[in-house]
């Protein structure tokens, strides 16, 4: 009898551990290279029913691959390179592409604290080159900005911290973004002193909301998430007052993943600012976009 009382005092005991560690077995691998992935802006590909004030285009796509350079994976400390294209192919004769986005950049990240935890701090700084690869006169005949062939560019810098958490409650991932972008008047263009924002704040909240049953670390694909983004022109351009509404972006899109699709989903987005196509910069938008994005993040 003492030894059968031993051996259910053993596996109660045994029991009493698994239940104490399965919560932590539960929670979602976060490691810095997932962290740079939601950081770095999606791949993505729209359909042609834009609803707002955007000329009517076929698709506008955003080619955004990256790089990772690390010494190890457990490292604290990443390098990514990113060539990033914005392109759009406008419903027009022949389905013209204009003057499309080149954004290469390099962006450093380095994740404070323990190396994977659920509730952290990551700071990061990014170096970026802006341009639409053409040389034509900014302004065109008529004194209107030449969207046509126009040069336009800029290089800028953005200096930002990533805060990490996850919610138990909701079975989700939560990542806040705070950063400021500056882009130094020699480092621009002369036309664009005064009428673009050399220096922007950037706010950003992400949610992925993940399935109840995890599974393996490392291949659990989030159901739908969720990104609000908001960015505020601090510096003087036209001439605007400190908080007029021109000044301030915002961005909310909600994105669904299927389970019938391996790395791409469905989005809707909604975007009220200016536009961020190179030398379009002065007109703004309100539109509500729907397409398909790659979702190559796993949990």
């Amino acid at each position: 009898m003492k030894r059968y009382g031993r051996i259910s005092i053993l596996i109660l005991f045994l029991l009493q551990i698994a239940h104490a560690q399965q919560p932590n077995d539960s929670l979602p691998d976060i490691d810095l290279a997932k962290i740079a992935q939601v950081n770095q802006s999606d791949s993505y590909i729209t359909f042609p029913t834009d609803i707002g004030n955007i000329e009517p285009l076929m698709f506008e796509a955003n080619v955004n691959p990256s790089f990772i350079i690390r010494e190890r994976k457990e490292s604290n400390l990443m390098a990514v390179l990113t060539a990033q294209i914005k392109i759009r192919m406008y419903n027009e004769d022949s389905y013209p592409v204009k003057t499309p986005s080149y954004i290469p950049q390099v962006t450093f990240y380095y994740l404070t604290g323990e190396k994977n935890p659920t509730d952290h701090y990551t700071l990061f700084g990014k170096f970026a080159h802006h341009s639409n690869g053409q040389d034509g006169d900014f302004y065109g005949s008529d004194g209107n900005i030449n969207v046509q062939n126009g040069n336009f560019a800029t290089n800028f810098f953005e200096l930002g911290v990533i805060k990490t958490s996850f919610s138990k409650t909701l079975n989700a991932t939560k990542f806040f973004k705070s950063s400021f972008e500056v882009h130094p008047r020699s480092w621009m263009l002369g036309e664009l002193h005064g009428k673009y924002s050399g220096f922007r704040w950037h706010n950003a909240f992400f949610a992925y909301k993940l399935p109840v049953k995890m599974g393996h670390r490392g291949s659990v694909k989030a159901d739908f998430s969720l990104k609000a983004e908001t960015t505020w022109l601090i510096d003087n351009i036209n001439d605007w007052d400190t908080f007029n509404i021109k000044r301030f972006n915002i961005g909310l899109t909600f994105y669904y993943h299927p389970k019938f699709l391996e790395d791409i989903g469905f989005f809707v987005q909604f975007y009220h600012g200016v536009d961020d196509y190179n030398i379009y910069f002065d007109r703004r938008l309100d539109v509500i976009r729907f397409g398909i994005m790659t979702e190559l993040l796993r949990f």
